[in-house]
């Protein structure tokens, strides 16, 4: 029996949510629904600039991949997250964080020097988000973070496509892939952002190889992996890129692919007022039904569930009651 249901990899950021106007993205220079990569500078400045802003949710733990693994620990399944932080004040919550959520890590040897990584994430009206992220030391995570263990007895490894940014995340991406590989552990990759696809297509295609086993994307990053403007086209080429995917559609649903047929999961009538966390719900809302035995499309109809009431209200996360009010319908 393996360990961990998921293994993942990822950045390690200390989230801070406000709420913005598309003026104030225009104001100060900001890319509007993308993740944006900043140095402390730049986001100090824009902190300082938006400090009467409304703050809409509590600090808390973040970054792509551990949203995920938090929301599959929060739904009863077992995770593992290797990441970096610092010794500072955030690195400290951080670790904690993960533990009250359930997430076992890597990091007590692994602490280091310098300032953990910070996001901000800011919320238009229209539910759109927009990140500006200090990678701090998370830009740092090596080979030398990676646990071969826990990939070793997980039945997923699962990859965040933020780490294409930096070369020594990368390089940690490669070895956990190999790693995974030699011990038959599953590998899923997570597009992440339109702008990683864009700019570190190369990057993607070298962890992608000769096929992962498992895709997570919404459309635009679809349409953009596949270089096409057709839908239809786009899935045809994912068939080459993973054995099995799932695209999110937003208010039209998601489309999974399980290796044989198409499966359309319908939409879950809601009011969206902040899409972060959004694809992390449900990619681990996806990968917890798959590790528990359910079909593919049992687990993408969960997953939009989920993702439907985690857009309904501020912040990545749900209470922990709304998890297992949610998993009660999965069937």
């Amino acid at each position: 029996m393996m360990t961990y249901h998921v293994c993942a990899l990822g950045n390690a950021l200390v989230d801070t949510e406000i709420e913005v106007s598309e003026s104030d993205l225009n104001t100060l220079g900001i890319e509007k629904g993308l993740m944006t990569l900043v140095d402390e500078e730049r986001q100090h400045f824009l902190q300082q600039n938006l400090s009467d802003h409304l703050v809409m949710s509590k600090r808390a733990c973040g970054g792509s991949a551990a949203n995920t693994v938090i929301s599959l620990s929060q739904f009863g399944g077992k995770s593992f997250l290797s990441c970096k932080v610092a010794g500072d004040e955030n690195g400290q919550f951080y670790l904690q964080d993960l533990a009250d959520n359930g997430v076992d890590h890597n990091i007590q040897a692994q602490i280091t020097e310098g300032i953990t990584g910070k996001c901000l994430v800011m919320i238009t009206d229209d539910a759109d988000r927009t990140m500006n992220t200090f990678l701090g030391t998370s830009a740092d995570l090596s080979t030398a973070d990676i646990h071969a263990d826990a990939i070793e007895n997980s039945e997923y490894l699962y990859i965040e496509g933020y780490l294409v940014t930096g070369a020594s995340s990368l390089q940690a991406v490669h070895r956990a892939c190999d790693i995974a590989r030699a011990a038959g552990t599953k590998i899923a990759l997570s597009l992440s952002d339109p702008g990683i696809v864009e700019h570190f297509h190369e990057s993607l295609k070298a962890i992608i190889g000769n096929g992962i086993d498992l895709l997570f994307c919404n459309k635009q990053e679809a349409l953009s992996w596949c270089k096409t403007d057709n839908l239809d086209q786009a899935l045809e080429h994912l068939q080459t890129t993973a054995a099995q995917f799932a695209v999110t559609l937003g208010s039209q649903g998601a489309v999974v692919f399980d290796g044989t047929d198409y499966l359309h999961a319908p939409p879950q009538p809601v009011t969206a007022v902040d899409t972060n966390g959004a694809g992390d719900m449900f990619a681990g809302a996806y990968l917890y039904g798959i590790t528990q035995g359910y079909s593919c499309l049992s687990s993408a109809v969960f997953a939009n569930r989920a993702a439907s009431a985690v857009v309904s209200q501020y912040g990545p996360r749900l209470h922990s009651a709304e998890y297992i009010g949610l998993k009660d319908g999965l069937q």
